[in-house]
């Protein structure tokens, strides 16, 4: 076989599963209408914009949620106790990715990405209408964190079943239509940042405390419907429906990923960069630039809108670019930048904490998380044949998100407060960006020594 093949997506994915035993034949691919394509991606997506919309909005009103949910006469512990609370939702990811994963590969990706966005709606429900510390005492920050809980499992198991059911449509554009779940990230960054921007400058401070911070967990709640009733009008995947007659050992999962542990391991270390892409670079960044640059507050949000919408742009444009060109040499020349740039963006930011040198950092991070993200999906999913492919998107997406994303603005906060060192944020993001590249280097090496076995 000749060197370039490992680098093609599909003889990528067949070389890992010829290696560990993983089922590599699927159907043709039937030419899909342009109708057909804009609801695959919109009901795959939403979901995922949801999720991050909402995550993203709990980080950015953090302060202000701390002071309704969890008082304290210390502010810094009131406020990490806020973002504690959003870390502690990550630990249900795994579980829900399990369970969810299982549910997709036995009973379908439709019915577990219906069964995703039903769960995240009553999160969210839950954010936009709790009552606060004032009135109904400690069941308010009780419900909440159990708000968060429900939620981090729905979320568990949404990636997995979205990407597997985009893949599995298309086998010569798996890259493109997978990367939507990062531009859907990128749309929902955008429409987070807005809202904080927009509240924060219109609403006096009192009202954007007692009432203002909930106006996007209700735009967030009529999304949810929609979502739904696309995603139960859906029709399963081809390559879903083709695998059935050999899934005997459907209802034994266990046994069915068993040899998967190693590829389970991979994925996990390739989702750190992109999980602390977001976490550190979108959702803490506003945060940071007001309490350690001391920048506006709307000029932050304004800037992490940019940053969004540059990931919203160019992960579908990378995604695609993955399909010619190959998945892991745009990933691991990505790592390599990214871990080369950060300290020096960071350093530059702390000797010039300008409006401009945060959006050149912002702009630099929004194209390297969409070059990055966008491939990083039909990577992922090419990991995996299958019979197996839900479960193993969603335990090793939940666990690199659970690892290195859940908890992250909170070790970083922790790091500066304890240290003094306003440069944390470029220490995570370099030993993020060292481990995916190490993962991806072995997967490349995996790749190519089982499409020469295969060969």
């Amino acid at each position: 076989m000749n060197e370039e093949a490992h680098e093609t997506p599909l003889a990528g994915r067949a070389a890992v599963a010829v290696a560990d035993g993983g089922d590599v034949s699927r159907p043709p691919s039937a030419a899909l209408s342009k109708a057909m394509v804009r609801r695959i991606v919109f009901s795959s997506s939403v979901g995922n914009a949801l999720e991050w919309f909402d995550f993203l909005v709990y980080g950015y009103f953090a302060a202000i949620i701390a002071k309704a949910f969890f008082p304290s006469h210390d502010e810094w512990l009131s406020t990490m106790l806020a973002i504690g609370t959003f870390g502690i939702s990550f630990l249900m990811r795994p579980l829900g990715a399990i369970v969810l994963g299982i549910y997709a590969d036995r009973n379908g990706r439709k019915a577990a990405l219906t069964l995703a966005i039903l769960l995240m709606m009553i999160g969210t429900l839950t954010m936009a209408a709790m009552p606060s510390y004032q009135h109904i005492g400690i069941a308010a920050p009780l419900l909440i964190l159990l708000a968060r809980l429900i939620q981090g499992f729905a979320v568990g198991g949404e990636f997995g079943s979205a990407t597997a059911f985009m893949v599995e449509h298309s086998e010569a554009r798996r890259g493109y239509y997978a990367s939507w779940q990062f531009a859907s990230q990128g749309l929902a960054a955008i429409m987070a940042a807005a809202f904080g921007s927009l509240l924060t400058a219109w609403l006096p401070q009192p009202q954007l405390e007692s009432w203002g911070w909930r106006i996007p967990f209700v735009f967030g709640l009529l999304i949810g419907p929609v979502g739904y009733y696309i995603r139960s009008h859906l029709d399963e995947t081809p390559e879903f429906l083709a695998s059935r007659p050999a899934r005997t050992d459907a209802r034994a999962p266990g046994v069915s990923f068993s040899n998967q542990w190693i590829n389970l391991l991979l994925a996990v270390g390739i989702v750190a960069q992109s999980t602390v892409g977001v976490y550190v670079l979108q959702l803490y960044m506003p945060m940071y630039a007001v309490k350690q640059l001391h920048l506006p507050a709307t000029a932050s949000f304004a800037v992490v809108v940019l940053n969004g919408g540059l990931q919203f742009i160019f992960s579908p444009v990378m995604g695609a670019l993955s399909d010619r060109l190959g998945r892991i040499r745009i990933m691991l020349g990505t790592s390599i930048i990214m871990g080369v740039a950060i300290y020096p963006m960071f350093a530059w930011l702390q000797a010039s904490p300008t409006v401009l040198s945060l959006v050149v950092l912002q702009s630099a991070a929004g194209i390297l998380k969409a070059a990055y993200s966008g491939p990083m999906p039909a990577l992922m999913s090419e990991i995996f044949p299958t019979r197996v492919r839900s479960t193993g998107l969603s335990i090793g997406y939940a666990l690199g998100v659970t690892l290195f994303g859940g908890f992250a603005p909170t070790i970083v906060e922790a790091f500066i407060h304890v240290t003094g060192d306003k440069l944390a944020p470029s220490y995570y993001v370099l030993l993020a960006a060292i481990l995916s590249g190490i993962s991806l280097a072995i997967v490349a090496w995996r790749m190519r020594g089982g499409a020469r076995h295969a060969a």
